[in-house]
């Protein structure tokens, strides 16, 4: 059953075919994240919102409108709950370390509701157009902020001189995909511990020793994950 978010007091400030239109993208997003962008159509987010399709129709004119909104708006909530918590602290590791860990929490939610990014990815990998382009552009956005958060790092002495840093960003992107892969698709126990491990293991070999937030000694396996490992080393 869809449950509206509460709005902001901008939204409930602003006129009414704009609320009209906020609580309709916040449908449509709750419902993309189940189905899929392109299992969104202005029928099913009338229906789920209880409003006629003419209504619906109105404020977006199109389908492909509907799901551009729909990435725009998850992409200013993916903002808000992951980025700009993390400008408050001290750049270098500690602001990349704040990044990491307001993505892990977001993505630990998404594990059961879905990811727009990455849902999307899979829709709208080869075929080109406008919402495809939409994902692209909110994407880059956040990688270029994740690279720039380790380039101010490097800037800080805090990651060594001889680091790539696109490397570095590759691989704690990598991170979260496989932790969707194997959290929501395989069910895999463990799959959060050992994103966090990961990243750790990440900053132990490439930050510099001492330096705020790094790394000094590999972080164990947490039990569940190693038992998780015995388990499928005996099914095989």
């Amino acid at each position: 059953m869809y449950v509206p978010a509460t709005p902001a007091k901008s939204a409930r400030t602003a006129p009414k075919g704009q609320q009209t239109k906020a609580v309709i993208v916040d449908a449509a997003l709750a419902l993309a994240a189940q189905i899929g962008l392109e299992g969104l159509s202005i029928g099913a987010v009338a229906e789920l919102t209880k409003m006629s399709k003419s209504g619906v129709f109105a404020h977006f004119g199109s389908r492909e409108e509907l799901q551009i909104s729909v990435v725009r708006e998850y992409h200013a909530r993916f903002e808000q709950e992951v980025f700009y918590p993390a400008l408050q602290t001290a750049r270098g590791l500690p602001r990349l370390r704040a990044m990491f860990a307001n993505w892990m929490k977001r993505t630990s939610t998404e594990i059961d509701s879905g990811c727009i990014y990455i849902s999307g990815a899979s829709e709208f990998d080869d075929r080109p157009g406008p919402v495809r382009d939409a994902l692209v552009e909110s994407v880059s956005i956040w990688q270029a902020a994740v690279l720039r958060a380790i380039v101010l790092a490097k800037a800080e002495g805090h990651v060594q001189q001889e680091a790539d840093e696109r490397q570095v960003a590759f691989e704690i992107h990598g991170l979260i995909l496989a932790l969707h892969y194997e959290a929501r698709f395989l069910r895999v126990p463990g799959a959060i511990a050992r994103a966090h491990v990961g990243f750790d293991n990440i900053l132990l070999r490439n930050a510099v020793p001492g330096a705020p937030g790094a790394t000094d000694a590999p972080t164990p396996v947490p039990p569940s994950a190693s038992t998780s490992a015995r388990r499928l080393r005996t099914v095989r």
